[in-house]
């Protein structure tokens, strides 16, 4: 028996679901509650889900250069480039674990912000303590590292990362 695949924009019936899967990951992302999760969805220009089956299995919430999102990694970006997309967070649930469903969402990603004349998509992991698994993802995408920070009184390490976007000439 096959799975259906399907990307779409995510609405609030979806909240609960994704804010399970946001704190199964907790400790790659940062806690979200409904409450939060509506302010951030406000506040993003791209926030879809990726379902299997009519089950959402996983989320990317993305914003904009010119939104007025208070967050220190969406700060020093937007102090310093004036068109990207702001990768906030991105979970798979770990039951849909490698079927390349995070791949499907940047790839997704990549393409909204083509069609919109966005030149970059920007987002930061832990290097330390270290997400390795985030560092090969990113990789695959050919992002690279534009600077680093700490955060939480010196105990988390970003590394700053972007990837341009080919815009249609």
């Amino acid at each position: 028996m096959s799975s259906t695949i399907q990307i779409r924009q995510a609405t609030t019936d979806d909240f609960n679901a994704i804010v399970a899967l946001n704190e199964s990951e907790v400790m790659h992302t940062s806690p979200m509650s409904i409450a939060r999760l509506g302010e951030l969805d406000a506040l993003a220009n791209y926030h879809r889900v990726v379902l299997i089956n009519h089950q959402v299995a996983g989320f990317l919430l993305a914003m904009k250069n010119d939104c007025a999102y208070s967050n220190e990694n969406f700060e020093w970006f937007a102090s310093r480039y004036n068109s990207f997309l702001y990768v906030d967070r991105i979970v798979i649930g770990k039951a849909f674990h490698g079927l390349k469903l995070g791949s499907l969402l940047y790839q997704d990603i990549f393409q909204y912000a083509k069609t919109h004349g966005i030149t970059a998509i920007t987002c930061e992991y832990n290097i330390v303590p270290a997400n390795e698994p985030s560092r090969i993802f990113h990789d695959k995408f050919c992002f690279q590292e534009v600077g680093s920070q700490w955060l939480n009184n010196h105990s988390k390490l970003v590394s700053l990362q972007m990837a341009t976007v080919e815009t249609p000439k």
